[in-house]
């Protein structure tokens, strides 16, 4: 609970309450497939692709063609956040905090929600018939730090030959269906890499004219997302790539604001803040970690 509160009593210095920097919210939610969930866990039914047979006699017998079929699982997870404002701690101040506590609450669930996706692209994912098997994410889709084109390898952040790399694994897979999103969900340091290599920065490559902003949004096909939600170990950074249905999120209770007294601690405002969701990798070629050497 607020126990800090008292650094915004009354000083005749400020009439507001402002939000510190952060993530407002999630970034991730948009870009993948939604779902709405009403169990514990849910189903999602997948079918493979297969061959047409050739035809090569009059009157033969008509050919079975086996569709292969399996499911991924979606387990709910539920969250909350809380703390509490003192009525005698209100009165000493110029502003009423309750709303920028519950936007900064609502930031926090969104950014769990992120949280969750990026678990989900990179984790284990679970199928079979009760959802009781389960899928490690493929090494064949990550992009390793120390990947160059030709030569010896050698660490690298985000480079154009990683980049050409990803595009060629999504369309040599048909992982990305005729006009389906790309996304790249880097960091603040995989732009800074981008815009120093000519090729980004030269109009002969690029016609992404947000760089004049110093933003990047679009090249070789990928939307640009920036979170620093991203994991990391030691110096490498794990970035995902993505097509939009290779990821979905489950919502059993979107972010819920319950603000109210509290009659056990002697009618203190509440501000509690809760929601329930999930995530899985629905598709592993639709997929890919890119790993990024921050410190080359």
């Amino acid at each position: 609970m607020s126990f800090q509160i008292d650094k915004a009593f009354v000083q005749t210095y400020k009439s507001n309450i402002e939000v510190q920097f952060q993530q407002m919210g999630s970034r991730l939610r948009p870009l993948v497939r939604q779902e709405s969930q009403n169990a514990e866990f849910d189903f999602y039914d997948r079918i493979g692709p297969t061959d047409a047979v050739e035809i090569l006699n009059r009157h033969s017998d008509t050919p079975l063609v086996e569709t292969t079929h399996d499911r991924r699982r979606i387990s709910l997870r539920d969250y909350d956040w809380a703390d509490l404002i003192d009525r005698q701690d209100k009165l000493k101040m110029l502003a009423d905090p309750t709303s920028p506590y519950t936007v900064n609450a609502a930031y926090a669930l969104g950014r769990k929600v992120d949280a969750t996706i990026i678990d989900a692209a990179f984790g284990t994912a679970y199928t079979g018939k009760t959802g009781s098997s389960t899928v490690a994410f493929n090494a064949n889709q990550t992009i390793g730090n120390t990947y160059v084109e030709t030569g010896s390898a050698a660490a690298s952040n985000l480079t154009i030959g990683k980049l050409r790399r990803a595009r060629f694994l999504f369309d040599s897979n048909e992982a990305a269906m005729d006009g389906e999103p790309l996304y790249a969900v880097v960091t603040a340091s995989q732009i800074q890499s981008l815009l120093k290599t000519t090729e980004i920065t030269s109009s002969d490559y690029n016609t992404v004219k947000a760089l004049v902003n110093g933003e990047l949004n679009t090249f070789m096909g990928f939307n640009f997302i920036r979170t620093e939600l991203l994991p990391k170990s030691g110096n490498i950074r794990d970035c995902l790539f993505f097509a939009q249905q290779g990821l979905c999120l489950a919502v059993a209770q979107d972010i819920n604001v319950d603000v109210g007294p509290r009659r056990d601690k002697r009618n203190s405002v509440q501000i509690y803040v809760s929601a329930s969701f999930g995530a899985s990798r629905m598709w592993e070629e639709k997929v890919l970690k890119v790993q990024c050497d921050e410190t080359a």
